[in-house]
């Protein structure tokens, strides 16, 4: 099985506004957004859609643009069903699907699933381990699928150059870009996401910021990178500081996003995936994509 060669392209999208339109009108998205000349489209999984049958509907809806996990999550199903998902819809849609891999957040775990919630770097390794091994008694896909890890952390980064194809680190800075190059090596893939408020009140966009950023400041997994990040406990307080919400999320015109963007990219990111926040989080938000595909891409 040869390797996989998929193409992100250097700038592509995340959203978790998919969940709250119907499939169709995801699909229909989907289409647009590849049209606009982004390189992949990436969504998470929480107490929405499930995972891999949401890459499947939106796989079917587009032609050349890549469907990424970010991320699905391992306390979700067995190492098999995982390895099964993810080689079926790679045999479908050669090199256009990117299976990013996580271990989630305890609340989600523990409270939702009803899993004990195990140390991240270990149940990582040994999920991992679990998929390599698992037997698939289908027609394969042509190329090695591809995975990539929600790492955070120096350890988790080090298995995702160890173990997978790369990683996808959430809520981070170009800071953390350049140390997750650092310990990742040059080969591995490297995307972050980015969240940006295309607004110039610095009161608005920051409002903004706090909102979305307000539920992950709850979540250790976020805490301590930020804490390893050198932000200190004061910078949690009353929804996160100026400094750690104008750290975290990009605000401005599109000069101001294509600079934090650029930012990444010099500290070694391959590809970001850009998550547009507005007042309404349940909007989608068609204006800004345009605005900002027209101002970082070119077809």
């Amino acid at each position: 099985m040869a390797q996989s060669s998929i193409q992100l392209g250097r700038i592509g999208i995340w959203t978790r506004q998919f969940e709250d339109q119907p499939a169709a009108k995801a699909q229909e998205t989907a289409r647009d957004l590849e049209e606009l000349g982004y390189g992949a489209l990436w969504f998470g999984e929480a107490l929405g859609r499930e995972v891999l049958t949401n890459a499947g509907l939106l796989l079917a809806a587009t032609k050349r643009m890549v469907i990424a996990t970010g991320i699905a999550n391992i306390y979700a199903r067995d190492a098999v069903a995982m390895a099964s998902g993810q080689k079926t819809l790679a045999e479908a849609y050669p090199n256009r699907f990117l299976l990013g891999l996580g271990v989630s957040h305890v609340p989600l775990v523990e409270q939702l699933r009803g899993h004990r919630y195990e140390k991240p770097v270990a149940a990582m390794r040994a999920y991992l381990d679990a998929m390599d091994q698992a037997p698939y008694n289908a027609f394969p896909p042509a190329t090695k699928p591809a995975r990539v890890l929600a790492a955070l952390g120096p350890k988790m980064l080090e298995l995702s150059g160890e173990r997978a194809d790369g990683a996808h680190p959430y809520n981070v800075n170009p800071e953390h870009t350049a140390e997750a190059r650092a310990i990742l090596g040059p080969r591995p893939y490297l995307c972050p996401e980015q969240a940006v408020v295309l607004e110039t009140d610095a009161g608005k966009a920051r409002g903004i910021g706090r909102a979305f950023l307000a539920f992950y400041l709850t979540l250790p997994n976020y805490a301590n990178n930020l804490l390893r990040l050198g932000f200190g406990e004061a910078d949690f307080k009353d929804g996160g500081s100026d400094k750690l919400i104008d750290a975290i999320v990009a605000w401005g015109d599109l000069n101001a996003i294509r600079k934090r963007i650029g930012e990444h990219h010099a500290a070694g990111a391959d590809h970001v995936c850009i998550q547009v926040l507005t007042k309404d989080p349940k909007a989608l938000p068609v204006r800004e994509w345009r605005e900002l595909a027209g101002a970082l891409l070119t077809k």
